[in-house]
């Protein structure tokens, strides 16, 4: 079902939609740069968002990078977040995984396209990572951003402190903003995945050598989920040409803290990689 399409800066187009899956529907919101024509269109920029993400948090980011890349922009909630149908089951310790083998074909079917640049944010990473290795002849470059490869020390302590930071109501509420009545899920998913037992040895490392394309690892110097150690291994283990970009000073959410910067960086590099 498509939604009435709107102007996110005047050059730029959006356009919202709901796709049909098995467990429900599925929010979609895509960014065309207006001078596109159809015949014309490049392969778009798929986003992933992180745990406690959705489409609206991305905020003016899409826009920004279809903008800077020319090329059409899509961002979608997973199935419990955002605008997406709820869901109540427990994520499984292969949560990140199925996103690529349930969730995404049903993108490139309704959406109708075939390659594609994967671009994954924090788990979001992990995702766009397995997208990357599922499809290596559809997948022009992968893009990770503060994307953890392993289930870091650093990873628990910072889940731990937003943890506590959560039982005040006011954060709480702010999360509420984005997922409605969903939000105690999206958050019980986010904590009780990432600090149970039996997830605490998930690894991307027998992944990310499936990786064959261009690949930008960005990370912030001071990201509280993760140190710089996950961005190099991301480098080092994929089998395609690689860059990491380590922002000093930034933390876990660098296309917020330096928006126009990560824009540049990548449209340069899907530039320089991508026909």
């Amino acid at each position: 079902m498509t939604e009435p399409t709107g102007l996110a800066g005047g050059d730029v187009e959006f356009t919202d939609r709901r796709l049909m899956h098995r467990r429900g529907r599925i929010f979609v919101r895509s960014w065309v740069p207006a001078d596109l024509t159809g015949a014309a269109r490049p392969s778009p920029i798929v986003l992933f968002h992180d745990s406690l993400g959705c489409v609206e948090l991305w905020r003016t980011f899409p826009a920004l990078l279809a903008r800077r890349t020319g090329r059409p922009v899509i961002a979608y909630d997973r199935l419990g977040f955002g605008g997406s149908d709820r869901r109540s089951d427990t994520l499984s310790r292969s949560f990140v995984q199925e996103e690529a083998e349930l969730f995404f074909p049903i993108l490139r079917e309704q959406l109708g396209f075939d390659r594609f640049i994967a671009f994954g944010h924090s788990v979001g990473g992990g995702m766009a990572v397995h997208c990357a290795a599922a499809y290596p002849a559809a997948c022009e470059a992968l893009v990770t951003e503060a994307a953890q490869v392993f289930v870091e020390d650093r990873t628990r302590e910072g889940i731990l402190v937003a943890k506590r930071q959560f039982q005040q109501p006011e954060t709480f509420q702010r999360l509420q903003r984005y997922h409605g009545d969903k939000a105690r899920w999206v958050l019980d998913a986010w904590i009780g995945t990432w600090l149970a037992p039996e997830f605490a040895d998930w690894t991307l490392e027998a992944v990310l050598p499936q990786v064959g394309c261009p690949t930008l690892a960005i990370h912030g110097g001071e990201d509280e989920y993760g140190s710089a150690v996950h961005p190099e291994r991301i480098v080092r283990l994929v089998s395609g040409p690689a860059q990491l970009l380590l922002m000093p000073g930034i933390g876990h959410v660098p296309h917020r803290e330096q928006e126009q910067q990560v824009a540049e960086r990548v449209a340069d590099f899907i530039r320089t990689h991508c026909a």
